[in-house]
Order: C-alpha cells, then sequence, then structure tokens
C-alpha cells in the first residue's frame, strides 16, 4: 500500500476557520500578512529584512550558552547573516517527546526550511524547536503513553516546567516498558528538564539542522520590554484582541483565546503566577508579592526575566527576538493567530506566516489488510464509532434500510384522506393526522428493528471495525495526539526518516503512512 493523502476537508475534523484560511477566502484577509504559500514567502522575507542585527546577536549569544557541551551543534552562528532566517514551531516540553504530532510539528518545521532553501537559494533558513519551558501546566506533559497503558513521573515541583531539575526521574525511566539510549541519557546527564528536551531533540534532529531555544533568558526578554512595559502600564492588548475576536464572531468563526487587562505572568523559581492591577497596586496572584507603579517599572528593567508572556502575547516574544519567517502549530494554534495580528500592527512587529503543521495515520498491516478487506474508506475512519458502523451497515446491506419513499409515495393517499374527512366532518382532521403520524412512527420503528437485524448479520465485520478504532484512534483520541513515537520507532527505526521524506508542508492534507511488520 502506498502512501495516500487526502484533503483536510475530506476529513469532517477540521474547523471552518482552518478551512477557509487555507483557501484564502477573502473575509479572513485581513487576518494576517502574507498568504499561506511558496509565492507568500517572498513578501515575507521582504517584511523580515528589517530585523536588528542586534537582536541576531543576542540570540546568537544565548543561543552557544545552550549548546555548550552539546557535540555536533547546529550551525548557530548563521543567525548573525542578514540572509539567514528562522521557521518555528513550539510545544510543552512532553516527556519522552510527547505524542506523535510533536515529531509531526517539528519535521513539518524542517521540510519547511528545505523547500524554502530550494526555492530561494540566496537565503538560508533555520528551523526552530521553541521548547514552552516557561509553561506551569505541568499535568498536561507528567505522562506518556505507551502500548495504550499511561506512564507519569511524579513530582511535586512547581512553576516553570522547564527549571524543574530531574532528581527522581530515574522511577518514572524504570516504569517505561521500553525506551531507547537517547532517552537515558538525556534524562539521567542533565540538570533540568530544558536540558534534557534539548538533548533529546537535538539526538533525534540535530543532524537535519534544528535548533532548540529556551527563550527563559534575561537577555532575551530585554528585547521583549517595549511589548511588556505597554501590556503592563498601558493595557492596549486586550482592546486589539477583542476587536479581531468581535470581526471573527460576526464571521461565524469561534474563537480559541480571549486576552486579559494584563497578559505576564510573574515568574520566580517555583512560582509562574499572573499579575493583576488592583486599585494602584500590580498583585501577584496567590503570593505576597505585589508593586506600586514605580516599582513595577524598576523591577521589569533590572529582571526582565521575572516577567513572562502568556499565550496572547507569547507569539509575539517569539516574533521580537528571532528573525521567523513562519510558525507552523496545530489547528488551534493557528485559529488563535489570527486573533494577534492587531497585536503585531501596534508595536509594528511583522506577522509570520502562519500554517497548519503536517497530518498522518500511520497504518500497521493488521490495519491495513482489515480496511481493505472491510472496504472502508480512510476518510470515514475519522467518523464516529456509530456512524462509521451504521454507514458500513446501509452500504453493505442487500436490502435498503431507508423507508423513506415508501413513506413519500403513501404521503398523497394519507393527504386525500384528509381531505375527504374535512369534507364529511371537518372535526375528524385531527384523528386522521394523529393515525398518519402513527403509521409513519411505525415506519420509523421498524426500520430501526430492520436495522439492528442487519447490524446482526454484519456481526463480524463490525467488530472488525471496532478493532481498527481502537487501535487507530486510542480512547477515542486520534492516534497522533496519543501515541507516542516509541509505539512504532523500535519496529520501525527509519520513521523519522520516513516522514521526513513524506511529508510536504505547504500540502495541507492528510498522509496515510502503510507500516510493513518488522518480520515482513
Amino acid at each position: 500500500m502506498p502512501i495516500q493523502s487526502y484533503p483536510l476537508s475530506q476529513l469532517t475534523a477540521f474547523s471552518s476557520l482552518l478551512l477557509d484560511y487555507l483557501d484564502e477566502k477573502p473575509n479572513l484577509k485581513n487576518l494576517y500578512q502574507n498568504s499561506p504559500n511558496i509565492a507568500g514567502f517572498k513578501n515575507q522575507l521582504a517584511d523580515k529584512r528589517s530585523f536588528p542585527i542586534s537582536n541576531r546577536q543576542t540570540l546568537v549569544e544565548v543561543l552557544q550558552d545552550q549548546y555548550q557541551g552539546i557535540e555536533n551543534k547546529p550551525a548557530i552562528e548563521k543567525l548573525l547573516d542578514s540572509n539567514t532566517f528562522t521557521v518555528t514551531t513550539g510545544h510543552q516540553l512532553n516527556l519522552m517527546t510527547g505524542p506523535l504530532y510533536v515529531i509531526y510539528k517539528i519535521v513539518s518545521t524542517i521540510n519547511l526550511a528545505k523547500q524554502l532553501k530550494a526555492e530561494y537559494p540566496a537565503f538560508n533558513f533555520i528551523p526552530v524547536y521553541w521548547m514552552a519551558t516557561e509553561d506551569h501546566d505541568w499535568d498536561e506533559i507528567n505522562h506518556v503513553h505507551l502500548n495504550q497503558k499511561t506512564y507519569s513521573w511524579n513530582t511535586q515541583q512547581q512553576g516553570a516546567v522547564g527549571r524543574f531539575n530531574l532528581e527522581g526521574i530515574q522511577d518514572f525511566l524504570q516504569s517505561l516498558p521500553y525506551s531507547l539510549p537517547i532517552f537515558q541519557k538525556a534524562y539521567t546527564q542533565n540538570n533540568t528538564l530544558s536540558e534534557a528536551v534539548r538533548c533529546y531533540m537535538h539526538e533525534l534532529f540535530g543532524a537535519e539542522g534544528l535548533v532548540c531555544l529556551d527563550a527563559d533568558d534575561s537577555r532575551l526578554k530585554s528585547l521583549f520590554l517595549h511589548v511588556m512595559e505597554s501590556d503592563l502600564l498601558d493595557h492596549v492588548h486586550e482592546t486589539l484582541v477583542e476587536k479581531q475576536n468581535q470581526q471573527l464572531n460576526d464571521l461565524g468563526y469561534k474563537t480559541q483565546i480571549n486576552a486579559r487587562g494584563i497578559n505576564l505572568f510573574y515568574l520566580i523559581d517555583g512560582v509562574r503566577e499572573r499579575i493583576e492591577k488592583q486599585g494602584e497596586w500590580y498583585k501577584v496572584l496567590n503570593q505576597s508579592i505585589q508593586f506600586n507603579t514605580e516599582e513595577l517599572k524598576q523591577e521589569l528593567q533590572l529582571h526582565p526575566e521575572r516577567f513572562s508572556p502568556n499565550v496572547v502575547l507569547r507569539p509575539v516574544f517569539q516574533e521580537c527576538i528571532l528573525p521567523n519567517l513562519a510558525y507552523l502549530g496545530g489547528p488551534a494554534e493557528v485559529a488563535y493567530w489570527l486573533q494577534l495580528k492587531g497585536i503585531f500592527d501596534h508595536h509594528q512587529i511583522p506577522y509570520p506566516i502562519v500554517l497548519p503543521r503536517n497530518f498522518a495515520l500511520l497504518l500497521p498491516q493488521v490495519e491495513q489488510k482489515r480496511i481493505e478487506k472491510l472496504g472502508i474508506k480512510i476518510s470515514d475512519l475519522f467518523l464516529p464509532e456509530s456512524s462509521l458502523v451504521r454507514k458500513y451497515v446501509l452500504e453493505n446491506s442487500v436490502y435498503s434500510l431507508d423507508f423513506n419513499q415508501e413513506i413519500e409515495s403513501v404521503n398523497p393517499i394519507l393527504e386525500q384522506m384528509v381531505h375527504k374527512a374535512k369534507q364529511v366532518d371537518p372535526t375528524l382532521e385531527g384523528s386522521i393526522l394523529a393515525e398518519r403520524q402513527r403509521w409513519v412512527n411505525g415506519l420509523e420503528r421498524m426500520a430501526k428493528k430492520l436495522k439492528r437485524a442487519e447490524e446482526r448479520n454484519h456481526e463480524t465485520a463490525i467488530r472488525q471495525i471496532q478493532q481498527v478504532k481502537a487501535h487507530l484512534f486510542p480512547h477515542g483520541n486520534w492516534q497522533e495526539r496519543y501515541d507516542n513515537l516509541l509505539d512504532f520507532y523500535l519496529d520501525k527505526p527509519s520513521l523519522i526518516e520516513d516522514l521526513l521524506d513524506s511529508f510536504d508542508p505547504l500540502n495541507f492534507e492528510l498522509y496515510v503512512i502503510p507500516l510493513q511488520s518488522p518480520n515482513a
């Protein structure tokens, strides 16, 4: 079975906002700058040429510090060249890489850099993985799914997860059903979770030029001071996002995020809490820390690293410190980026091209055979199980189970009876109509009984459908949102290379990638 791809619009699983954006519908044009296609990058390159050399120097200095001691480090120094640009994806610091789509994000970004180099050879393009080291939602990332079982690392640490030390992680590693030396090395030879993630991502993708960036650094935050000060003191960003949200709502789209009056957290070891203005004081929630206006300004100037952007400002921070052309994310990320252009315009920061990362379904050989035998379309697998079973039964029944035609054919006779009854005695109309409805209800009950009987005739096939769904959509989740790389990598060490060979980041389709049995 060769690799197949399916347009996202065929899967009934993506929002109208994402599909309309990719189709470049005119009503969305003012929500972004340049089009999500290869031609759009010509204008994007021109927009980003003004990126300050001083920012490049700071970025390179930070990256060189972060890559100390790492062998075969990527070509960080190229970022000093004004003809070098980045394309970026980002994600939380999941254990053991987390769900498959994290890998898909990175592969998509690497391949975009390659495509841009082929199209614009005078420039250099570096793929960047933005590590969400300042995130504090530990419960979202403290586990990994292997063989459809969940394994967790229990730690009492709090605050920015990138700063977590790795003491006690051995119990977690020893509980796993399998591992790889690269993960053992990452988690046992580094001090923090941020360092561990950089280590294993470099082992997996360093040869492809991937640069992993931890933006939790005072030098990088200094480049973002003007935006943070505007947020803290002027509270301009909430109104800008609300305006964009209103436009999206008026067009019938759902929005992903809402801005606050202040969109920054206060960040110190063990603490990442929202800042809120209460009267004349700026208070750190759930802490005894507070500042008046002058104290806050001083704190910001002396310790910019203590201020951490939320989801509204993180994209702006990214574009302040990277010579970046594009961001690749999941469907929800694309949607919330479309809420933010007003902030970029306000601060005169070029808005990047936003792209969805590639989507994939890894298809083991046993599931391939089941699907082919059943004659199920790949696109139908994304239906709820009950809908898929119903569709299969209807399409494979010898007799039609749809009584609509019979009901329609009898309706004129019933109408004629109602007409006659009204002429004889108008008061009979209600009872005649009730009899007609009882007859229609009886037909519908009969249709349901026939469908259940037909399902019994297809019990074996239905059981196979359920098995396919259970394996490809574990616990009701998309495979890429639940399963881990290791579930496939140990049997297929070439998996990452296959993804690199298959994914086209500007082809907005689902890739179905067949996996051969290791003994085949």
